[in-house]
């Protein structure tokens, strides 16, 4: 029996330079969510982009139906991003996913194997804002109750819905409407997350990483 072979990690070049998620991230071109993903992208575009010495993270369209996306990485590496094409998630599910990366990518300690979310301190005022959020409930026993209440994962989830609030694309916009409408539990209502949004935007400006100088409104 051969050895199990590992995927491999994005490669890196040259120095971090400030780059716009368009040259971050590699979008399946012949899928079908290809235009769903590129208007997600193109709105967590205009909010930020990353400094970054990464080639770009491929996006890879599954047939998953027992999550919406997922990130691989090994280490400090990425390997790729995952987003399911069932279930009529797939926007809201490449942004979280989205949001791991920069996470990730942001900052990494090697020991502790901490991301930027639980320890950096341009997130401290996020993690503060972050903390007054309902806690949302997914069926399903105390391990996934738990990892769905991590640091890490309440920073995607909240990446996401900030993305799809400040999009000024219809159709996202209607996204995020249907799923508050449906009480969906990863998404907060509109006026308790409004603190949260603000929050989120102002990680990025920061750590100098927002495309433009803009009055954050809720």
């Amino acid at each position: 029996m051969g050895q199990r072979r590992y995927p491999e990690c994005v490669a890196r070049e040259g120095k971090p330079r400030l780059r716009s998620l368009e040259d971050v991230v590699a979008l399946p071109r012949r899928s079908p969510l290809a235009a769903e993903l590129r208007r997600a992208l193109a709105a967590a575009s205009s909010l930020h982009g990353l400094r970054s010495d990464l080639s770009p993270v491929p996006v890879v369209a599954t047939a998953t139906i027992s999550e919406a996306g997922a990130y691989r990485f090994r280490k400090r590496d990425p390997i790729d991003l995952r987003v399911s094409r069932i279930g009529g998630r797939s926007a809201l599910g490449f942004l979280h996913e989205l949001g791991h990366l920069l996470d990730h990518q942001i900052f990494y300690d090697r020991k502790t194997r901490s991301w930027a979310s639980a320890v950096h301190a341009a997130f401290a005022p996020w993690r503060d804002a972050a903390a007054l959020l309902e806690k949302r409930a997914l069926p399903g026993g105390y391990s996934r109750q738990r990892y769905f209440q991590s640091v890490h994962e309440v920073w995607a989830r909240s990446y996401a819905q900030t993305v799809l609030l400040r999009s000024e694309e219809p159709a996202l916009i209607r996204r995020l409407e249907k799923l508050q409408a449906e009480d969906d539990a990863h998404i907060w209502p509109r006026e308790q997350f409004a603190p949260v949004a603000i929050e989120v935007e102002l990680v990025f400006e920061r750590l100098g990483l927002r495309q433009l100088s803009l009055p954050l409104a809720a």
